[in-house]
């Protein structure tokens, strides 16, 4: 089902656009979870993404939450499903405005909170659609071609009057293609004299660049 902005994820949906094989899960970092590695455990599987466990929650106080996501190749993103399902007896609300920078793994609060995203989302309410996942499509999309991480800044939630309450959502699924173009590591080579022309060593996905 469209809708402005987002389509309503179903059971007949291409998983081929599924990212989270090129997810380096080793490298999810999420700053302000309640509890270690819940960033990692909301980057679930397609069929269990209806699951309301685990969930992700940022700390008692804060709605605030850095979710990072750094990818084994290059990859376009054109599309971040969610679900923000508050399960019974959690106290939390479901986050309102996220931001969604790509090719940044220094960010941290204060940063996400002044710079420009290369997106950013004003999401549904829940009860928008509580059967199943809600996808967000990342626009304008050059902006999320071939890039190496994509980082998620939760902003605020749905309590509007309230600034101390705990964000909360279940799922977090990243759609679009891979490059199949493995991250490989930087190979430098220093010598006491050379030619500038020389000095070319595979970039992060295989290209070449100077040094």
């Amino acid at each position: 089902m469209q809708c402005d902005g987002h389509t309503h994820d179903t059971e007949d949906d291409d998983l081929g656009q599924s990212l989270r094989p090129q997810i380096d899960f080793a490298l999810v970092t999420c700053l302000n979870e309640e509890l270690l590695d819940q960033g990692k455990a909301v980057l679930k599987l397609h069929e269990d993404r209806l699951s309301r466990e685990p969930y992700l929650k940022s700390n008692e106080d804060d709605p605030e939450l850095l979710l990072h996501i750094p990818f084994t190749e290059a990859v376009t993103v054109k599309t971040i499903a969610l679900r923000t399902e508050v399960p019974d007896g959690i106290e939390g609300s479901a986050p309102r405005t996220i931001k969604v920078f790509a090719n940044r793994d220094d960010l941290d609060f204060e940063t996400a909170r002044d710079m420009e995203a290369q997106a950013t989302l004003e999401l549904v309410p829940p009860e928008h659609f509580p059967e199943g996942t809600v996808d967000y499509h990342l626009r304008p999309g050059g902006r999320f071609q071939n890039i190496s991480s994509l980082t998620i800044f939760v902003q605020d939630n749905f309590e509007f009057d309230n600034d101390d309450v705990s964000s909360l959502l279940s799922y977090v699924g990243i759609k679009g293609r891979g490059s199949g173009q493995k991250r490989m590591a930087v190979e430098t080579v220093y010598e006491t004299r050379g030619m500038k022309k020389d000095h070319k060593v595979k970039g992060e996905f295989g290209g070449q660049q100077l040094i």
